[in-house]
């Protein structure tokens, strides 16, 4: 059964992770993801050790269902190669900086003259309109600007990284949305337009839900910053023979913790009381909690935490997730052999369509392994393309 957006055809002009995690997204739900690299190939393809060279890990993560296409597009024939590809294509994605698309004539009124119809997307690090708009940026960049690193000096002392590439996740899943907003709404009036998506206004706007806190108000009435996360005292508690994370959340779920604890004077403070004096006295509360919970060993709180709905789960490691029966009942990891690479480990899509289920169709493609393909699709004759390859703009 096809995917939901089986028929839209994607041109992906992006590297690294941001846009191919987005663009990845739309393979796995069935679009014709066509990616469209340089001679070198996306640097991720040369990060951490693979079986055979330009096919690195990260690279088979972010890029399956995809087709490669390999055009060295400093060379104007290979660029009249992709305005060819683009003519019927529903989406075109770039990552360049605004400056850089538009010397290889690539931009959004370029590519309207080929294709009215196409949705636009330039997923940058900084929107077009600000200062910061030609600066590099990575997510370690985003990270820093975005005041993420900034929150994490609360618990490290020091500014300090997420461990995880969560800028260009969050930009992303970003892009991802933001195109199908689009692709909507050129399905019901037929018109196509250009999409900006800067990681770092995509970052800032995703710490502010819950960081901008009492600064929504104005006049201004309180600060930024959300004080429940913020506590370093919010952290998964020991028990007696490990850890846990455990969350009481609700009027109930404290009262019943307390109870569960035998601790009658907790239940009568009026400080934990209510949401309102709890948010006041996060502190404290968690300080209590912790106590609490070394009180016990992490198979009795499990037991006793569980049958109450209050929120309780183990602290599992990154390997732990690959025994975790949860992800072992749903079928979270599969494996399938790669034509070159072998056997290989894959996390699956982790939305579940009851109609048009997603479907892994094909492993992360070698560099340039459909570039004859795609073009030939595009209506070049096999003497252009053999002309392209002797120059060098294609393989």
């Amino acid at each position: 059964m096809p995917g939901p957006l089986s028929g839209i055809k994607i041109v992906d002009l992006t590297s690294v992770v941001m846009g191919p995690y987005a663009t990845q997204i739309f393979g796995d739900m069935g679009a014709d993801v066509i990616k469209v690299e340089s001679p070198e190939g996306d640097i991720m393809r040369h990060m951490g050790v693979g079986r055979s060279e330009t096919m690195g890990p990260i690279h088979l993560s972010v890029n399956r269902n995809k087709r490669s296409l390999m055009l060295d597009l400093r060379m104007p024939a290979a660029r009249e190669a992709l305005l060819r590809v683009l003519t019927d294509a529903d989406v075109f994605v770039h990552a360049m900086r605004p400056a850089a698309i538009e010397r290889l004539g690539l931009d959004y009124p370029q590519i309207k003259e080929v294709n009215p119809g196409i949705v636009y997307c330039g997923a940058y690090g900084f929107g077009k309109g600000g200062p910061y708009a030609e600066d590099p940026a990575y997510d370690d960049m985003i990270q820093g600007v975005s005041g993420l690193c900034a929150l994490n000096a609360h618990l490290a002392g020091e500014p300090r990284f997420t461990p995880t590439i969560i800028g260009d996740k969050v930009a992303g899943l970003t892009i991802a949305y933001s195109i199908l907003g689009a692709l909507f709404h050129k399905v019901r009036s037929g018109e196509g337009q250009s999409i900006e998506v800067p990681m770092f206004e995509s970052l800032a706007s995703f710490m502010l839900i819950e960081h901008l806190w009492e600064r929504a108000f104005d006049p201004e009435h309180g600060s930024v910053g959300y004080p429940r996360v913020l506590s370093q005292l919010r952290k998964p508690h020991r028990t007696k023979d490990g850890y846990l994370c455990v969350l009481p959340y609700t009027d109930k779920n404290w009262q019943d913790f307390f109870t569960l604890a035998d601790r009658a004077d907790l239940a009568a403070d009026p400080r934990y009381s209510t949401a309102n004096n709890r948010s006041r006295n996060y502190e404290t509360l968690y300080k209590v909690l912790g106590d609490i919970m070394a009180e016990r060993t992490s198979g009795e709180w499990l037991s006793q935490l569980r049958p109450l709905s209050i929120p309780v789960a183990p602290v599992n490691s990154l390997e732990d997730l690959f025994s975790d029966p949860h992800l072992a009942a749903v079928g979270m990891f599969f494996q399938k052999t790669h034509p070159s690479e072998g056997v290989l480990t894959q996390v699956r899509p982790p939305v579940n369509f009851a109609k048009t289920p997603s479907e892994v169709r094909r492993l992360a493609p070698r560099l340039g392994e459909h570039s004859r393909e795609v073009l030939a699709a595009a209506g070049m004759s096999d003497s252009e393309i053999a002309a392209l390859a002797a120059a060098g703009a294609t393989c």
